[in-house]
């Protein structure tokens, strides 16, 4: 558990430095804007990281809940299909 924590927080760590990392010319025209289109500006690009992220989130849930073992099933859902007789 320790480890995979240590990969996750090191995968944090170079998605900050990706982020720090943006081209000269995206910094230079977001610098020559006015306070306004600036925040604009910083809105829209949050606008646009949403979808992908939920889109990651899907995913991992519908890798989690596939991945639960049968074992972690409630046990009473065992019991009620139990006393059903077959047909």
């Amino acid at each position: 558990m320790k480890r995979a924590a240590k990969r996750i927080a090191a995968l944090f760590l170079l998605a900050a430095s990706v982020a720090f990392s943006q081209c000269v010319m995206c910094f230079r025209t977001a610098a020559a804007q006015q306070a306004e289109r600036q925040r604009v500006l910083n809105n829209g690009i949050f606008i646009m990281l949403a979808p992908p992220f939920f889109i990651l989130g899907g995913f991992l849930w519908l890798a989690k809940s596939r991945n639960r073992p049968e074992a972690e099933a409630d046990p009473r859902e065992a019991e009620d299909s139990a006393a059903l007789p077959d047909r």
